[in-house]
């Protein structure tokens, strides 16, 4: 049944496009790396998980129903905001998760305790003076892939052959 109210969500969807062109092209983030990139950062049920180009809602998602955290996701394409909007539904967390379709450079994310991040080293890089204005001492941020310009990472965990970086926002 979810694969069909998919199917339908993309026909629907299918005219829209996103307001400019995406930096990242959107792949689904793997369940296992997912589970890491949160079990990393410590999330719990008192954090507020953002996930910067969200695409189909999985962390955000996953935070909320594993952690009990809140969780915002910024997401550009306004095709995969429906999705994960129509996921959180299904999954019975969507009082507790907010999707924005908006662009990550532009979204206000102070209110983040913690960032997740799959984007790419040149993005990450962009998003560092972001991060270090807009984020609170003691926020986490964690990347799948790659590293935060020359932020040198807290943590590292290879999770199936890839690397998940986890700082802390000093």
């Amino acid at each position: 049944m979810r694969v069909v109210a998919i199917l339908f969500a993309l026909t629907i969807l299918a005219d829209q496009r996103p307001q400019h062109p995406p930096d990242i092209h959107f792949a689904a983030t793997p369940q296992p790396i997912a589970d890491a990139m949160l079990q990393l950062a410590h999330v719990t049920r008192d954090d507020v998980v953002y996930d910067l180009g969200s695409g189909d809602g999985r962390i955000v998602i996953l935070a909320a129903q594993k952690y009990g955290a809140l969780g915002v996701g910024v997401e550009i394409d306004p095709r995969l905001v429906a999705i994960s909007r129509q996921v959180a539904r299904e999954g019975e967390v969507a009082d507790r998760v907010t999707f924005i379709e908006g662009d990550l450079f532009e979204a206000d994310i102070s209110e983040a305790t913690v960032v997740a991040l799959w984007l790419s080293a040149s993005v990450n890089a962009r998003l560092e003076p972001k991060l270090k204005r807009e984020l609170r001492r003691g926020a986490r941020v964690v990347s799948h892939q790659f590293p935060i310009g020359s932020w040198q990472p807290d943590a590292h965990v290879r999770v199936e052959n890839e690397d998940v970086f986890l700082w802390t926002i000093q």
